[in-house]
């Protein structure tokens, strides 16, 4: 399965792509990184990334999924017209949805969010609430195919709620030790 992970070209949390894309790839998934322009995208902490993938060229039918990853740099997402039809699209085409941080604004934004719960950074959860989203103060929430955690503490966590989704989505059970309960 494809799955596509929106970064920022500058100031992406790295452990929120890193995290999450082991997680991914060790389960068998494969990664596309993509941002506004294809090129190299780097994170605040120095993580340098190719995105091989412009917002503009998606065409979501090739994908299983998308999670858009946070950090500073996120925020030039939050009005974008590109990733706002991803998010859309995805969640019309029920199809694995994630965000962490505050990333979980562009979902909100692109009015995915209404009505289900999601988190996101603390300093975010006024504008999800704000976009009627059941703004959750917890570390990750899944609700249906859509994945949301608070941010890079939880990087592994999120990465592993979104490997549990997408292998829900395949019909394929769960080991039991691996449910979690949210």
């Amino acid at each position: 399965m494809d799955i596509l992970m929106v970064v920022a070209q500058q100031d992406f949390r790295d452990e929120e792509f890193i995290e999450p894309r082991h997680a991914l790839e060790a389960a068998g998934h494969r990664v596309v990184i993509c941002s506004k322009e294809t090129g190299a995208c780097t994170g605040v902490k120095g993580s340098t990334i190719i995105a091989s993938v412009a917002l503009v060229d998606v065409r979501v039918d090739r994908f299983d999924g998308a999670v858009f990853v946070g950090g500073e740099g996120a925020r030039t997402f939050f009005d974008d017209p590109a990733a706002h039809r991803i998010a859309v699209e995805m969640s019309r085409a029920s199809k694995v949805l994630g965000a962490i941080c505050i990333a979980p604004v562009i979902l909100a934004r692109a009015g995915v969010l209404v009505g289900r719960r999601a988190t996101a950074s603390p300093s975010e959860l006024a504008s999800l609430s704000a976009r009627h989203a059941l703004a959750r103060h917890q570390e990750v929430v899944i609700d249906g195919k859509l994945v949301t955690a608070s941010g890079p503490s939880y990087a592994r966590a999120f990465g592993a709620a979104l490997v549990q989704v997408l292998m829900l989505q395949r019909g394929r059970p769960l080991p039991v030790a691996k449910q979690a309960h949210h």
